[in-house]
């Protein structure tokens, strides 16, 4: 029998009902308001009172409207058809809804229960098998998607029989295991999972031992991030943030794409439906989205489906990740989600933390990061979710709540400074300032120095400390002036703005500049690096000028057409005309 109750208090989404039976926590129920329904989860319970946010507006609810509870705590649809697809956070298809605007009330189911998929058997009759074992498999535009004993399942299962390889649809069966129990449990493609809960059903969960190739520049020559690992993008508003997740997406080495749009302007998230379609997959050479999940719950969609729209997304990405395939999961912007629970917070009256953040908001954010990372599953391959979130701090803050707790949890931090952004100097990530901690790791040390070289982390230090160095000189020369200073000074400099305008930046537009592998990185990187190991103090000026010929013709070499309107360029040019010049 069904807890029922009666609701007896409202403060905005925040709902009080006195229930007649036992409830749990996060447990989901639907509140009668004429006839509509809305969905709700509960967060707290005290006696008989059950505190629930409804993920809808509450307009026109008022005390003494019914609800119920459903006994089961806030679940996604798993299965085939989740790649291409735009869910909102209680993964509505955005795609398969009428007009503009979400109706209250209205739900669409996740998967398409009409199509049908080539199925192809893996398991057989009489294997032994556990929960998420592949039964078998069919394909999600060209990627393999496995269909697993439900997560669900407990104990070890009789295969009974699988269906020959055919067409078949989500709901129908395609397998039939018996238990411990000799009872028989028809399987199908599709199986749900609460997302608050993580999927844990692998044999083990290793340190991450090799890098992810990004392909964006500051990253992966300066601070690489590891498959499976954590990183975070914190800056201003207007910094990129956004536009540099993007570019990760398009080029880092990665099975599948999970978008969280969390809380993000509408704007930028019409960006991302007309951009994504439209992006060819380097990889395979048709489209992007054909691998690409996007969970969008923007600003102005209900608050309390904002938390819930990080949890799906995590949740799809382990789904993935139990596939054997490499997961990456981008969130833009954790910010919005620690936001939405700081007002939950508020109306519950519980005790504020510093700004009026939860008092346990570090250890939500940890045990969220924590659900990231490599797996090897009971078949001894591996599969691995990759978590990269954005932090959008007010006033460009870092040292506020949100930023320092995800500091102390993720292993990757890519500050973006909006100097450097006023600058147009894209990415905007500070290279001094950012850091990855996948560098202390002797398994991350050898699969760099396998894949690109001996000494690798030596170098990228010389380089973060040119960098440096010609930070310092050039505040002295803006202090001092350029006379005021040492000849050395402004060679420091100019070794840094090297560094800088080659490396450092990219043009995420440029099709041939965005796409950077980590061979043409090292090479280039390792041909700055000659420059800058050189002196510039020369005999004579013939000695001098062909030292600069060479830089020069090294970097019209590299092909870098996007210097052209730079200001780099225009020093170069310049210094040129007064060689040729005898100067």
């Amino acid at each position: 029998m069904k807890t029922t109750g009666i609701v007896t208090g409202i403060i905005s989404n925040l709902v009080t009902i006195e229930v007649d039976g036992p409830v749990s926590q996060n447990e989901i129920c639907f509140i009668d308001l004429g006839g509509t329904k809305l969905m709700a989860e509960v967060i707290k319970v005290t006696g008989k009172e059950a505190f629930v946010q409804v993920y809808e507006s509450t307009r026109g609810l008022r005390a003494g409207d019914k609800a119920e509870f459903y006994g089961h705590m806030l679940e996604v649809d798993l299965g085939p058809g989740i790649l291409s697809s735009i869910y909102d956070g209680l993964q509505n298809n955005l795609k398969t809804m009428e007009g503009v605007f979400l109706t209250r009330g209205e739900y669409t189911a996740a998967l398409d229960s009409e199509k049908k998929w080539e199925f192809t058997p893996i398991a057989k009759a009489g294997d032994q098998v556990i929960a998420a074992d592949w039964l078998g498999e069919v394909k999600e535009g060209w990627l393999p998607h496995k269909i697993m004993v439900p997560f669900t399942f407990e104990g070890s299962y009789q295969v009974k029989s699988v269906a020959e390889a055919g067409e078949y649809t989500v709901e129908e069966t395609i397998a039939v295991l018996i238990n411990e129990a000799k009872e028989e449990l028809n399987v199908t493609m599709k199986q749900k999972w609460p997302i608050k809960i993580p999927i844990l059903n692998y044999k083990n969960k290793p340190r991450p031992f090799r890098v992810m190739e990004t392909r964006v520049r500051v990253i992966d020559t300066f601070n690489p991030i590891a498959e499976g690992g954590t990183g975070f993008i914190p800056g201003p508003f207007g910094s990129g943030k956004t536009v540099l997740q993007h570019a990760i997406s398009k080029q880092a080495e990665a099975d599948v794409i999970i978008f969280a749009a969390c809380g993000e302007r509408a704007n930028e998230v019409v960006e991302i439906f007309t951009e994504f379609p439209k992006l060819v997959d380097a990889r395979s050479g048709r489209m992007l989205m054909e691998r690409t999940s996007i969970i969008c719950n923007t600003s102005n969609m209900p608050v309390a489906a904002r938390e819930a729209s990080v949890y799906t997304a995590m949740t799809i990405g382990e789904y993935y990740r139990s596939m054997g395939l490499k997961v990456l999961l981008l969130a833009d912007s954790t910010s919005r989600w620690a936001q939405a629970l700081r007002e939950m917070s508020n109306r519950m009256e519980e005790l504020p933390g510093a700004d009026g953040f939860p008092m346990d908001l570090p250890a939500v954010i940890s045990g969220f990061y924590a659900r990231a990372g490599i797996v090897n599953l009971n078949n001894g391959e591996t599969g691995s979710v990759t978590f990269i979130g954005t932090v959008s701090p007010a006033g460009g803050n870092l040292k506020e709540p949100v930023t320092e707790s995800t500091k102390k949890v993720a292993r990757c931090f890519f500050a973006l400074s909006q100097n450097r952004a006023d600058m147009k100097r894209y990415p905007a990530v500070d290279p001094v300032d950012s850091y990855s901690k996948y560098l202390e790791y002797p398994e991350i040390i050898e699969d760099l120095e396998k894949k690109i070289g001996k000494n690798w982390v030596d170098k990228i230090g010389v380089g973060k400390n040119i960098v440096l160095r010609g930070k310092e000189a050039y505040e002295q020369i803006n202090i001092l002036g350029d006379d005021g200073v040492p000849l050395e000074y402004h060679e420091r400099f100019w070794k840094s703005e090297l560094i800088d305008f080659v490396i450092l930046q990219q043009d995420a537009f440029d099709s041939i500049d965005a796409n950077s592998p980590m061979e043409r990185q090292s090479y280039m990187y390792n041909l700055v690096l000659d420059i800058c190991d050189k002196s510039f103090e020369f005999d004579g000026f013939e000695e001098c000028g062909n030292f600069y010929k060479k830089l020069i013709n090294i970097l019209r070499q590299m092909n870098y057409t996007e210097f052209e309107s730079t200001e780099f360029n225009k020093y170069l040019e310049q210094l040129n005309n007064e060689i040729n010049n005898g100067k």
